[in-house]
């Protein structure tokens, strides 16, 4: 969770130009360009769920992907270099902050379009049960994605086909720039994996151990072929839909009353409380900084990609012709 905070404050720092502790000026140009969609206070939704999934099991991702990525093994400096736009990064620098893909740990690929990952999540699924693999699939998408097509369509071929997937809603209860409560009908994702006869969980996503231990049992339930399960995680998305969207059009009282149920300060105190020392937490924290600073040092480092890779990872019906 110290690690997807750190490297999410830090991205967040270089698209704006913004002060860090790499040395970034306020007005400085930005080192990231383009939309960067920040999972900041939803960190425990990817830590206690990528706490069980292994190195051949898959995940998708939606465009708030930083923290999946992460969580699941990726390397950090090299998704630094990618939303730099550098050579170095996970797709050479062209994919960005939104297409962060590395199949290396089983993540196949973040998403700019909303409820994109479920399909693709159920055919990597339904891809590992034909195989006869000892792998799941576990898809994370947010509370406006249930309210699009590919969310029952998904839901149910994973449930008459029986596959191993793992859905796990990040209900961040905003869609953008709009409460996503108002305009969804019923009792959200839970409610309607039920209705589609799928065993589904809430449980709190801003507590850590909660999500942990609901996640190994429906990881344990999913990878025994028991058939889909879903995750509805209850959490917060204390940043704006970007990174300069500064959110004016959210309650202040909302998001101040977030605050108070922010995770990792609510892991630091259950761990004291365990009889963990602060100077181990400490240590932990100070470790992710000097990880995200070093891969800040990185990317800036990196060279940019040559201009005849425009030519390549190029799909085409033929040759490819310059006109």
């Amino acid at each position: 969770m110290l690690r997807i905070r750190a490297f999410e404050n830090a991205a967040e720092a270089a698209s704006q130009g913004g002060v860090s502790a790499y040395g970034q000026q306020a007005g400085a140009a930005a080192k990231v360009r383009g939309p960067l969609h920040l999972s900041t206070g939803q960190e425990a939704v990817p830590a206690g769920v990528c706490a069980h999934l292994r190195a051949s099991d898959y995940i998708t991702s939606t465009h708030r992907g930083h923290g999946h990525t992460l969580a699941k093994g990726a390397d950090l400096t090299r998704m630094m270099c990618e939303l730099f736009g550098k050579a170095t990064g996970f797709n050479g620098g062209k994919g960005g902050s939104m297409h962060i893909a590395d199949f290396s740990v089983g993540m196949l690929g973040a998403n700019g379009v909303v409820a994109a990952g479920l399909p693709i999540a159920v055919g990597a699924a339904h891809a590992q049960k034909i195989q006869h693999r000892d792998a799941i699939t576990t898809c994370f998408f947010g509370d406006g994605a249930i309210n699009r097509g590919p969310f029952l369509e998904a839901l149910n071929w994973a449930h008459v086909y029986e596959l191993p997937v793992l859905f796990v809603c990040e209900d961040n209860r905003w869609s953008a720039t709009t409460a996503s409560g108002p305009m969804t009908a019923g009792d959200g994702a839970s409610a309607r994996a039920a209705a589609m006869d799928i065993p589904a969980r809430q449980v709190d996503g801003n507590d850590v151990f909660a999500v942990h231990e609901a996640a190994a049992e429906l990881v344990a339930q999913v990878r025994s072929g028991q058939g889909p399960r879903l995750l509805h995680a209850l959490t917060y998305r204390v940043k704006g839909h970007v990174s300069v969207d500064v959110a004016a059009y959210r309650n202040p009282n909302e998001l101040e009353a977030a605050l108070k149920t922010d995770p990792i300060a609510r892991a630091r105190a259950a761990l004291l409380q365990r009889g963990t020392p602060a100077q181990a937490l400490d240590a932990i924290e100070n470790e992710a900084q000097a990880e995200v600073e070093a891969a800040l040092a990185a990317a800036d480092a990196a060279p940019w990609p040559q201009a005849d890779a425009a030519f390549t990872d190029v799909q085409n019906t033929g040759a490819g012709q310059w006109i």
